[in-house]
């Protein structure tokens, strides 16, 4: 079987110009980073189109390590929806190098679902996680050289500060270090870290702000910490916004590339969704619903976590609202919650596959709850068997959940011919509206324990000292008013990544509150959840390599 690498050097891209043609965009208007790729300026968007044209969010049922493909379905329905006449676009993510270096590999699809040219889009792409991590690292030297400065000194109290640094790598010895070493000309020494920039209050601004001006503000209201004499001290108070905006100018628009068939892409940012928001840009979205019927995004992990935040956090604060959900299941991931061991999801099991499908009731439990219609789109893998398949389907019908087998990566746009017909028709008969989960109006506790029972399952939710001294922080402040991100396990509906499948009567143990006043929401950890990723014992970066004639080989 080719790799996703053999099959991209088989396709033919096209000159983004024309890409920008299919698109409906001036070739004049674009700015060129080569001859596949290029950004696309903000006057560009035009608010009254974007609320007439067809949004649909893709999710997924609780993952397995690998992920289950949202990427390669929201790609292969895009394709799909233009082989049946409908003017769609792709809005995606920018992949992390974590992960491209880690585990689950690149984040442009795979097989004739792919964005390309993938190899840049995988690794350094236009440069904008290069200039999030510059204005991101930029306020954390601002910070150390006003502790420093006899000067120009607002009396910072090294103590409070939570701004850690960041680069786009899994390395988990970073996670919490000691700066300042070196006497009295090297800093105040005190303890730090670094977190991966996904994971960077910064990022998850650029993909929230509506404008340059609106990203200054945010940037601006990055909390810092305290002075000595306890007050709050933001990153406007360091007068830092002006410049980080300044080195954010070029990231802030969106960058156009294609798919595998000459769709229009749209990729830009990447937030986590297990420690931020999980979408693309505001900016992005708004991009592809000016130029296109339908548009076609995803939110990471499951939809416990990147959907329940693209409803209550990113639609809420842009005003988009989405005409669809397509669910991505996988046979591999429900009998993974079946309690099948990772390693021999390959083999059928009918018994482990039923055991899993209540992994899949409660993510479709959780889509009613925003009163939105949806699809269940069964990514098909070359392991699963027809019996396998024609069961899930059965399932499917029986419950009255509207389903389609997508195998888009062997296939492409043909393959998600059904699926886009589906995702149509929904979207043409349902009439339901989006309902948020909870009212920003809400009590910062209630707001956790609605998210925490409604979508997880959670009998209750349990505060640690830490997180209530944090709660406390953040009434204090005047942040209670903000929307909640939670910071959770993607394996599992629960904090805990050990329960599978549908777990009862368990208890969310929120360990600390993370503010990000900027980004205009908070954070509770829970778990094990950690900024920083380690590498696995076996990294991807061991198989990826590069020939004498320049050819990258091994790269997902």
């Amino acid at each position: 079987m080719m790799t996703d690498i053999e099959i991209a050097k088989g396709i033919n891209l096209k000159p983004i110009g024309e890409i920008a043609d299919s698109f409906g965009v001036s070739r004049d208007e674009l700015e060129l980073y080569g001859k596949y790729k290029a950004k696309l300026p903000l006057h560009l968007i035009d608010e009254e189109k974007v609320h007439r044209a067809k949004l649909i969010l893709v999710s997924a049922i609780s993952p397995t390590p690998a992920g289950e493909g949202k990427t390669t379905i929201s790609i292969g329905l895009s394709q799909g929806l233009n082989r049946i006449g409908k003017k769609a676009t792709v809005v995606l993510r920018e992949p992390s190098l974590g992960p491209v270096f880690g585990i689950k590999g690149g984040a442009t699809g795979g097989g004739y679902s792919q964005v390309l040219p993938m190899e840049d889009i995988n690794l350094h792409f236009t440069g904008d996680f290069a200039a999030i991590e510059k204005a991101h690292n930029l306020l954390a030297a601002i910070i150390a050289n006003n502790i420093q400065s006899k000067k120009n000194n607002i009396g910072l109290d090294p103590r409070t500060i939570t701004w850690k640094r960041v680069m786009d790598m899994n390395d988990r010895s970073l996670r919490n270090i000691i700066v300042g070493l070196g006497g009295s000309s090297s800093g105040i020494p005190r303890e730090s870290g670094f977190d991966i920039t996904a994971a960077s209050e910064v990022m998850a601004i650029l993909c929230l702000a509506s404008g340059l001006n609106d990203l200054k503000e945010r940037l601006g209201n990055i909390f810092i910490g305290f002075t000595f004499d306890k007050k709050a001290i933001y990153a406007r108070d360091l007068k830092a916004n002006g410049a980080m905006a300044v080195l954010l100018k070029d990231a802030i628009k969106p960058n156009l590339v294609q798919t595998a068939e000459g769709t229009p892409a749209i990729i830009h940012g990447g937030p986590f969704a297990n420690i931020a928001q999980g979408t693309n840009s505001v900016l992005a979205t708004k991009m592809g619903l000016s130029y296109s019927e339908y548009v076609v995004t995803e939110a990471g992990f499951g939809f416990d976590l990147g959907a329940e935040k693209f409803l209550d956090i990113k639609c809420l604060s842009s005003g988009l609202s989405p005409h669809a959900v397509v669910l991505v299941a996988t046979i591999r991931a429900l009998k993974y919650h079946g309690k099948m061991p990772l390693a021999d999801l390959k083999q059928p099991n009918l018994e482990a596959l039923k055991a899993g499908f209540v992994n899949l009731e409660k993510h479709i439990e959780n889509i009613k709850l925003f009163n939105i219609c949806s699809v269940v789109a069964i990514n098909r893998f070359v392991s699963d068997t027809d019996e396998e398949v024609d069961f899930l389907v059965d399932y499917c019908k029986h419950k009255g959940i509207q389903v389609s087998v997508a195998d888009v990566w062997a296939k492409g746009g043909e393959g998600a011919i059904d699926l886009a017909t589906k995702v149509v028709k929904t979207v043409e008969l349902c009439n339901s509206r989006f309902i948020p989960l909870y009212d920003w109006e809400w009590t910062v506790e209630k707001k956790i324990e609605t998210i925490a029972k409604k979508i997880y399952g959670a009998e209750a939710v349990d505060y640690t000292s830490k997180a209530k001294a944090s709660l406390r922080k953040v009434y204090s402040l005047g942040l209670d008013k903000l929307p909640i991100c939670m910071a959770k396990t993607q394996k599992s509906l629960s904090d805990n990544p050990e329960l599978l499948g549908r777990p009862k009567d368990f208890i969310i143990t929120v360990r600390d509150i993370e503010i990000a006043a900027g980004a205009g929401f908070i954070i509770p950890i829970t778990g094990d959840i950690m900024r920083m990723p380690g590498l696995p014992e076996f990294p991807a970066s061991e198989s990826i390599d590069i020939d004498n004639d320049g050819n990258i080989i091994g790269l997902f």
